[in-house]
Order: structure tokens, then sequence, then C-alpha cells
């Protein structure tokens, strides 16, 4: 389970530190046991994120049956996808 207060806290460490691979190993670390995934937002195509902003996005991750799939639902959620957003 990931709560909302978590992705907020999320949210506001990003744009405190910025979007990069040493902000992404930070918050494996300190949000210990959820998995983050780093990837480019234009990996994930017609799926909606939990939190939309200008430079990422945050997507939740079911993981429960050892197949990981995309959710909204904030109960089953055991990992964030960190989805940067890359100016055309």
């Amino acid at each position: 389970m990931i709560t909302t207060e978590q992705i907020n806290a999320i949210t506001a460490k990003i744009e405190t530190m910025g979007l990069d691979d040493a902000t992404v190993s930070e918050l494996r670390q300190q949000y210990q046991p959820i998995h983050f995934t780093y990837c480019m937002d234009d990996d994930l195509p017609n799926n909606k994120p939990v939190i939309e902003h200008k430079d990422f996005n945050l997507y939740l991750i079911d993981g429960r049956d050892h197949c990981l799939c995309l959710t909204n639902d904030y109960d089953v959620a055991t990992g964030i996808v960190v989805a940067e957003i890359i100016p055309d």
C-alpha cells in the first residue's frame, strides 16, 4: 500500500532535488520497501498518472501477483514509476 501522503512527499522531493538517477536512488533508500522505476514518460503511452507535473508524472505499480502492471489503486500499489517528461 502506498499513501497519498507518500506520493505528495515524493513529488515535493523531486521538485526540490530535480529529477535524475541520484534523486531516484535517494527515494529508493528513503521509502523502502517501495519499488521505484525511472523512465521517460513517452514509454508509458495511454496510461493515467496519479500525479501529473510539468517535468514528470508518477504512476503506481501493482506487483502482488509477480507480474507488474500499472494501477491507480493506492491500496494495492507496491511501487512507483517516476516518468520524466522531455519537452519536444
